[in-house]
């Protein structure tokens, strides 16, 4: 006999089978919600585990300043998923269980659909994304490159999304809301109510917690790790997206990922 409070909320999992679970319900063990209490602990990190957080996001840092070293024009898509993998690990990843992107003249239609085999094109704007693992801890934070030369349109589009990245930064502080930083990015970026989330918290998952969007009224504490993900059309049906992380602190935000600035940068060239 007696209760056991489970986490029940969005992304949980039961993680036995379920004739073991009903074993134990017959047996007499109430199972229940636990009111929250695993989520906020998760949700507001240690000091060690926002260190292995940011170890993470240095490594793909690091993985992400040679990708001149597996894309150019001409190299398909697998080849490139293929040769990011293999950087991230070269640089200290345990694990990459996830690697998305897109390319296209001015940006990308779909994030997360597999590699193909469509190679590269003087011009494209490539992005690949990851979720790389050290010791058990995701970064989750992306990059876009101009291959060979920049259209103007994407750079413009750059320059807004790095704009709503900074804007996201400057709302996230104790106190606010979920909301407050989606709002912040949404006014430059042009999202709607409908338009999804700019953002999540990050941890053990690669998405938990919170999300940013125009309904999410979590309040920010320090210690929780969020990432900051605005998106912008750059023609009908297509878009460019970036994301960075940080975790929040009493005095104002702490940069986890290297935070991007700048034109949007070449390779291939």
């Amino acid at each position: 006999g007696g209760k056991v409070g489970i986490p029940s909320g969005p992304e949980t999992h039961l993680r036995m089978p379920l004739a073991d679970f009903g074993r134990l319900q017959g047996v007499g063990i109430d199972f229940g919600d636990d009111d929250g209490i695993v989520a906020h602990l998760r949700a507001v990190k240690s000091e060690a585990e926002i260190a292995k957080i940011a170890q993470s996001c240095a490594i793909a840092g690091r993985a992400f300043t040679r990708i001149g070293e597996v894309a150019r024009a001409g190299v398909a898509m697998t080849e490139v998923f293929r040769g990011f993998q293999r950087l991230l690990l070269d640089e200290g990843a345990d694990w990459v269980p996830y690697v998305a992107g897109g390319a296209g003249p001015l940006g990308y239609a779909d994030v997360i659909s597999p590699a193909d085999e469509t190679p590269l094109s003087e011009g494209d704007v490539l992005m690949l994304d990851t979720g790389a693992l050290w010791d058990g801890y995701f970064c989750d934070f992306d990059r876009n490159f101009a291959i060979g030369e920049a259209n103007p349109r994407a750079e413009a589009a750059w320059a807004h999304l790095v704009e709503a990245v900074e804007a996201g930064e400057a709302v996230a502080r104790p106190g606010a809301r979920a909301r407050d930083v989606w709002a912040a990015m949404a006014r430059i970026v042009g999202a709607g109510e409908t338009a999804g989330r700019l953002g999540h918290g990050l941890g053990m998952q690669l998405t938990e917690g919170l999300s940013l969007t125009a309904r999410d009224d979590t309040e920010l504490e320090p210690g929780m790790v969020i990432t900051l993900e605005p998106g912008i059309e750059t023609a009908e049906g297509i878009f460019m997206v970036h994301e960075e992380n940080l975790v929040i602190r009493e005095d104002g935000p702490q940069r986890l990922s290297p935070f991007a600035s700048g034109r949007l940068p070449l390779i291939g060239v």
